[in-house]
């Protein structure tokens, strides 16, 4: 009986595991009608892209500065906006103050992975966004490394004490999706409990300029 309860619970955590992993959906990328670009009203300071990866092992998180952006807001509605991300500032949080924190970013950034040195900078461009239960239904395309996709994210937008603040919920990515290939299962055969998964945890905190 005992065994049972255990299988049950193991079988039920790799349920809601697979559940919560879910990745956004990716097509080819689309065209931009407004261009935000110009804007620059995003508070560089405060605005981040959190990120979350996993690998048997257990996972890491942290987060990306942005390097510029701008949102175009009408009638408390976003209408368009554009997201520069500066890889150079990966940091890695739940390790913080240790020398491993100072190792998976040098990793993140290296060839492996990112390649900083050749692209420095990714980039989320909003091309259109509905409304959807009460939710803003994003899309936009995100550039990493040399490839450009489109996507759907779930977002919602707020008003704190006179900025706008876009927050999306959390979105998982393929990474593969973007050509990046270390310790993928996808282009690596053998690597036995050595993979690491392909799908990345994202989320947008994006606050304006007063």
């Amino acid at each position: 009986m005992k065994k049972i309860v255990i299988l049950a619970v193991a079988l039920s955590t790799v349920f809601v595991s697979c559940k919560n992993e879910k990745k956004v959906e990716v097509k080819e990328e689309v065209e931009v009608v407004k261009d935000a670009s110009n804007l620059n009203n995003v508070d560089l300071s405060t605005s981040v892209l959190n990120w979350k990866g996993s690998k048997p092992t257990g996972d890491h998180d942290g987060t990306v500065a942005l390097k510029s952006g701008g949102i175009l807001i009408e009638n408390a509605a976003v209408v368009a906006g554009e997201f520069v991300i500066d890889m150079n500032t990966i940091t890695n949080v739940d390790m913080k103050g240790q020398k491993g924190a100072a190792n998976i970013e040098g990793h993140l950034k290296s060839e492996d992975f990112f390649d900083v040195a050749k692209y420095p900078t990714a980039k989320f461009v909003i091309t259109k966004v509905e409304e959807n239960t009460g939710k803003l239904a994003v899309t936009g395309n995100l550039t990493i490394k040399d490839v450009t996709k489109s996507i759907t994210i779930p977002a919602a937008l707020s008003e704190v004490d006179g900025s706008y603040v876009f927050k999306s919920d959390n979105f998982n990515i393929d990474r593969a999706d973007f050509n990046v290939k270390y310790g993928s299962k996808k282009f690596f055969d053998n690597l036995k409990d050595k993979f690491i998964n392909d799908l990345v945890e994202m989320s947008f905190e994006v606050k304006t300029s007063k």
